[in-house]
This record gives C-alpha cells, sequence and structure tokens, in this order.
C-alpha cells in the first residue's frame, strides 16, 4: 500500500530529524565556540576537574646565586554535567498533511532548542564576573567596551578577545559608531561604515562583538553581556546530542526526544568583564 509506514520510511524520518538537529544545534550555537570546550564522552563520571595554574614570577639574579623554588600548584575548577532536553510531539495528521519536510523541521526544533539551553546556561554566567562596566541607567558607549578591554588586558587575560551583547545594546553601540544616520562633519570610521552598511558591529576595541537574544537582564532589569578571553568560561559535554523517538498509538503519534549532557562554570573570573547596559531602545 502507498501510504503505510514501513521501515523504510520511519527510518528516513529519523534519519533527516537527526541530520537537521545536529547542523541547527552547531550554527545556532554563538557562546559556545567562544568558550574552553571539554570533551568528557565515554569517560567515566559526571565531574569535571580542570586545573587551573597559578602565575609564576620571574626575579633578577645574582652570578653564582642558587634559585630559590618557586611553588606550582593548581586550583581547580569544577564543573558538574546535567541532563537538558526537548520534547516534540508530531501527530500522524501533521506529518502526512504538510507539504514541507516535516522530519527536518522538527530537527531544527529540536536543535534550535539545545543550542538556545547551551547559550542561555553560559550567558547565565556573564553576571558572576566581579568585574564590570557600564551601568543598568545608561547605555553601553564605545568607550566601555574600551574600557573592558582594558581591564582584560590588566588582568593578563588572554587573548583572543570576544564580545557578546543583547541586540539592544548592539543598537545602542551601532547607533553611536554612525551617530544615528546624521550627517557628520566628521568621517565614519571604518566600523562606524561597516556598522551603517551591513548593521554588523564586528571588531571593536581589540574584541569580536555577537549579538545574542540569551543575553538576559539582572534583577534591576540591565542586560548583562559579557567581553572575555575563552579561558573565562567552560563547557563540558559529557553526552552529545541524542534523538530518539517513541510511538504513542493512542495520540496517534510519534514523540521525538532530543537530550544531551553538559555542564558549564566559570574558570578565571577576571578574564570576563560584565556589560551592563539599559534594557531598552
Amino acid at each position: 500500500m502507498s501510504n503505510e509506514a514501513t521501515s523504510t520510511t520511519l527510518n528516513d524520518l529519523y534519519a533527516n530529524i537527526v541530520q537537521a538537529a545536529l547542523f541547527t544545534l552547531s550554527e545556532n550555537t554563538v557562546i559556545r565556540p567562544l568558550v574552553r570546550n571539554y570533551n568528557m564522552v565515554g569517560t567515566p563520571g559526571l565531574v569535571a576537574q580542570i586545573p587551573k595554574y597559578a602565575a609564576i614570577a620571574a626575579a633578577g639574579i645574582a652570578e653564582g646565586t642558587d634559585l630559590a623554588n618557586t611553588a606550582f600548584t593548581t586550583d581547580p575548577a569544577t564543573i558538574t554535567a546535567t541532563e537538558n532536553g526537548v520534547l516534540v510531539t508530531l501527530t500522524d495528521l501533521a506529518k502526512e498533511g504538510s507539504a514541507e519536510d516535516v522530519a527536518a523541521a522538527v530537527g531544527r526544533q529540536i536543535g534550535d532548542g539545545l543550542a538556545k539551553k547551551v547559550d542561555q546556561d553560559l550567558a547565565g554566567l556573564f553576571s558572576g564576573f566581579s568585574q564590570t562596566v557600564g551601568s543598568g541607567a545608561a547605555e553601553l558607549t564605545v568607550d566601555d567596551f574600551f574600557k573592558a578591554a582594558a581591564l582584560l588586558r590588566n588582568s593578563q587575560a588572554p587573548g583572543n578577545y570576544v564580545a557578546v551583547i543583547h541586540p539592544y545594546q548592539a543598537y545602542q553601540l551601532k547607533k553611536q559608531l554612525t551617530n544615528a544616520g546624521a550627517t557628520m562633519s566628521h568621517n565614519l570610521s571604518e566600523v562606524g561604515n561597516t556598522a551603517l552598511r551591513d548593521g554588523f558591529v564586528g571588531r571593536l576595541a581589540g574584541m569580536d562583538i555577537f549579538e545574542s537574544t540569551v543575553v538576559t537582564g539582572d534583577s534591576a532589569g540591565a542586560f548583562v553581556g559579557a567581553a572575555m578571553s575563552s579561558d573565562a568560561l567552560a563547557y563540558m559535554v559529557k553526552r552529545d546530542m541524542r534523538i530518539e523517538e517513541q510511538r504513542d498509538a493512542s495520540l496517534r503519534a510519534t514523540e521525538i526526544v532530543g537530550s544531551m549532557a553538559y555542564g558549564v562554570g566559570e574558570l578565571f573570573d577576571l578574564y570576563g568583564v560584565g556589560l551592563i547596559g539599559d534594557a531598552q531602545l
């Protein structure tokens, strides 16, 4: 029969879901590639202890003088993996009545949901940085980004530096860079021209600037983004994304579950700076 659900059609559906979900997860995570990544897949245990090496200072010595021993210690950061998942229920009627590739659509939903959850958890750490610039009562300015870069360099944070801010914060920055599109008596900078033409901030104060809606507000309602080195935060994956399906005959539907196990944590506090800005456009 032409309309029967065979093992071949179900396998094709499953393969398309997995392919779309994996691609979306990879493409839609903005913050995860910007931080230190650790892979614990196949390693026993749910807790990763990441060693943090203290800086070693050198000193001048006189000829014939023996060197004193310098203690070399580590202060490990502990990251615990937890499960995160998303469930999509695909009804028979939706699958049979859709003109588009339902499997790919479901895969995109699952991948996007998990991608946002990973980035949300990482962005939730931004408010924990002890160093901050800006204010919830004011808009982020170019000066704030130069201050943040200065703080990172003073902390000897290794490059390259990145910044992740909310689109509302980015709007105010672009507005300042382009003078709100008004006619100026001087020429715009290269960054200002790019922001005016493409809407992309690009690189400022030695850091690449990214926009993401997962950047959230603090208790006062201000958005808290971050300028940081990749060593400021860590992402540890314990189990890569897994897609499973289960038939619910009474519902005439198939439950499709995407899940993964991972953890996030702060590595070096001074390698990150909170970027606090007004939550209003």
